[in-house]
């Protein structure tokens, strides 16, 4: 299994708003995509400022690429999510799972 690592970050409303559109737009976009296995989205605030960790979990990297696109480490980040958060990273990270509980 592969999961995929990516992080935005967002003031005040803006962090509410991302987490709403992650709670509908992405996870029903990723359900959609045959090899998905789950996702989490960790979210920390500091001071003014909230951090996400987006973590999916996929069977492969041929099922991130189906969700993607031809480079895996692009972000895919929706116009609403880029009006919504302060800053984010453009490229992703996959890490294969080692152990499980």
């Amino acid at each position: 299994m592969i999961t995929r690592v990516w992080r935005g970050w967002a003031t005040g409303e803006g962090a509410d708003r991302y987490q709403r559109h992650y709670e509908t737009e992405v996870l029903a976009e990723l359900r959609a995509v045959p090899g998905f296995r789950g996702a989490r989205l960790l979210r920390r605030t500091d001071g003014g400022l909230t951090e996400f960790v987006s973590l999916t979990d996929f069977d492969d990297l041929d099922a991130v690429r189906a969700f993607a696109g031809a480079d895996p480490s692009v972000a895919v980040i929706a116009e609403e999510a880029r009006q919504a958060l302060t800053r984010y990273e453009e490229r992703v990270t996959h890490h294969e799972v080692a152990a499980s509980g």
